[in-house]
């Protein structure tokens, strides 16, 4: 409302100002269209967990040490993200790659909206660069796949049988301090039934990783019984696109020239390094837009 009252008030100026005038209400016009730019991305989270703190998962595809690297990559992007959003983060579980990078890595961010940003970063990511592990340098594509899910406080959507569940201990690898790596802190939860697995390894007592994991179980189950409804919606209507969760959403290309580009927007940059330094809000406003206008 406060923005609008602005708005109708400069419309009101404008219609009998000066030329001298003008000048100044300009600058108020463009102060108040940053405003907007700020406000309009809101106005698309109206899902039901778009305020909701998000599990951040960065897995490296096919390619062994390229992929591996890329995924460490994707992960410092995201984590350099949510210091530009002064979002708090925190690393649950890494599983480092055997030369460079990560196999895989899950964060927890905690901020507002959290998922409804970065659910936009869902999907497979492409990389195209000269290979710095191969002695010839030659050019190679590498990917990785980013899952996203909600933090679920209370839902009585999702009720998991714990006989459905085969839990295993384990010690934490790498940092976590003298305790955690001397004690089976770490978890590992399989549900049977679906073949789905969550692991967490950073918190101290085995009881609070436990308690992290069936969190992300619950999440990751109401996501698939989600996309499982979708699916059936679209099955119903005919969709000609593909549902994959996996498909690729997209490219950053560093040789033979700058460019990151979204498959589903259109929206590109030649600022390479700026989007692998976290500067990626423009890029989900697209993808924010643009699905809106397909629901």
């Amino acid at each position: 409302m406060e923005l609008k009252s602005s708005v109708d008030g400069l419309i009101d100026l404008i219609a009998v100002a000066s030329e001298a005038d003008l000048r100044s209400l300009t600058a108020e016009a463009e102060k108040a269209l940053k405003k907007w730019e700020v406000i309009e991305p809101m106005l698309y989270l109206s899902g039901e967990f778009d305020h909701s703190n998000a599990y951040v998962t960065i897995s490296g595809g096919a390619g062994g040490t390229e992929a591996q690297d890329w995924a460490g990559f994707l992960l410092r992007m995201y984590l350099r993200y949510c210091e530009r959003m002064e979002w708090k983060t925190q690393l649950l579980e890494k599983t480092d790659g055997q030369e460079a990078g990560i196999k895989s890595a899950t964060i927890l961010v905690e901020g507002d909206p959290a998922y409804g940003y970065l659910k936009c970063e869902k999907g497979t990511h492409r990389l195209v660069r000269l290979s710095p592990f191969n002695a010839k340098n030659l050019r190679q594509t590498s990917f990785a796949l980013v899952e996203v899910l909600p933090e679920i406080k209370e839902t009585g959507e999702i009720q998991i049988d714990p006989s459905d569940l085969r839990i295993d201990t384990y010690r934490s690898g790498g940092a976590g301090g003298q305790h955690v790596n001397k004690t089976d802190s770490a978890i590992r939860i399989t549900h049977l039934p679906t073949g789905i697995v969550v692991t967490c390894q950073t918190e101290r007592s085995q009881i609070q990783n436990r308690e992290r994991a069936m969190n992300m179980l619950a999440a990751k189950l109401l996501e698939r019984k989600r996309s499982e409804e979708q699916e059936q919606k679209r099955e119903l209507k005919g969709a000609t696109k593909s549902a994959d969760f996996g498909q690729q959403i997209r490219s950053y290309v560093l040789h033979p020239y700058q460019m990151v580009k979204d498959l589903r927007t259109e929206h590109e940059t030649s600022n390479t390094q700026a989007v692998l330094d976290g500067d990626i809000q423009d890029f989900i406003d697209a993808e924010l837009k643009r699905a809106a206008r397909e629901e």
